[in-house]
């Protein structure tokens, strides 16, 4: 099933820097609450959030580090393009998406990379990804020195220009991994934090690694690498438990607490998932999201509307796309609050 919500995104409404670039603190950006209860937005900024949760409520962020994934290659006549890590299978062996083609790839087509470095392009990851390669890296170890000395964060059209690795980490980043950020935690910061816990509300992380969005292509997830542990595993079971709610930060978080079910709980988890959460499956763990907004028919809003209905999305992104609001990594937040406290 593909998504049902579509609308005209326009230049205006397109993050192009960090608010930080833009004059806006981490935290200063907005936040646009959907009630789910009283079908009804709130417009606030990111750094109220505490006011939209409760004493008991616990966060559950996701604490993977964006990697440098973005690399030049060359053809052998010359020609380059660019050429995005995405999944690491191993140490040597990535899924990868190479872009700004003219010609197609081969089977078996080497390319060089920095430093006689090499990407061997062995046969595209499915059919349902066709933009996606399994690619064979030959590169002098340690691969993150390599990537540190030669990449750069992944950026798309929307962006003006290349900014730092730093700006494309979250306050929670602690594992590597991830080929794009986890960004609907991008605006956490210590301030933040501090009301959270005065008000109340707890935090857990989880790790999963992103791949490439390329959010030109609205495709269906494939598998990524997830880490549930046992403290957060009970922190999730403690909080529904009390009767507390349990709130995403993005839709990775989604994807690895309800890959992590089983038996009416959560449980300790950690692999491959290629669970795509829709309205139809719905949510069993998770009962509210804190996210970015999605592009136009992009297969995350299935995964919102197993939190809210499709009209009250559709006004929620309506109300947005009127009062200014930012798209994108560097964008601004959307709060879909759950409907009840859970007895």
């Amino acid at each position: 099933m593909t998504a049902s919500i579509s609308f005209a995104l326009s230049a205006a409404n397109e993050a192009t820097a960090p608010p930080e670039r833009r004059g806006v603190a981490r935290d200063g950006v907005r936040l646009l609450v959907t009630d789910v209860a009283a079908r009804a937005q709130h417009h606030a900024t990111f750094r109220e959030l505490a006011v939209f949760l409760r004493r008991g409520d616990l966060l559950v962020a996701n604490d993977s580090a964006t990697i440098p994934a973005a690399l030049l290659a060359r053809r052998r006549d010359g020609t380059a393009f660019a050429l995005h890590l995405s999944t690491k299978i191993a140490d040597d062996l990535w899924i990868a998406e190479p872009r700004e083609l003219r010609e197609p790839l081969a089977e078996g087509e080497r390319a060089t990379l920095a430093e006689d470095a090499n990407a061997t392009f062995l046969a595209p990851a499915d059919a349902a990804h066709p933009r996606l390669w399994y690619v064979l890296l030959n590169a002098a170890p340690p691969l993150d020195a390599f990537l540190a000395r030669n990449g750069a964060p992944i950026r798309y059209r929307y962006v003006t220009e290349q900014f730092s690795l730093a700006d494309y980490q979250t306050i929670f980043a602690r594992v590597p991994g991830s080929a794009e950020m986890p960004s609907a935690g991008r605006p956490f910061t210590p301030r933040v934090l501090t009301s959270l816990r005065t008000a109340g509300i707890d935090l857990a992380t989880i790790t999963l690694h992103t791949g490439v969005s390329s959010p030109e292509r609205h495709e269906r997830p494939y598998h990524e690498w997830f880490d549930v542990s046992p403290a957060t595993a009970a922190a999730v079971n403690a909080t529904r438990l009390r009767g507390g709610r349990v709130i995403a930060v993005g839709t990775t978080v989604v994807r690895a607490l309800e890959s992590a079910y089983a038996d009416g709980e959560s449980i300790a988890a950690s692999g491959w998932t290629e669970l795509i959460v829709t309205p139809e499956r719905g949510v069993h763990v998770v009962d509210g999201l804190l996210t970015g907004f999605h592009e136009p028919e992009a297969s995350h809003l299935d995964m919102l509307r197993a939190f809210a209905d499709a009209p009250l999305l559709e006004r929620a992104y309506a109300e947005a796309l009127d009062a200014g609001y930012l798209w994108h990594e560097f964008g601004d937040t959307h709060l879909i609050a759950p409907r009840h406290v859970k007895n």
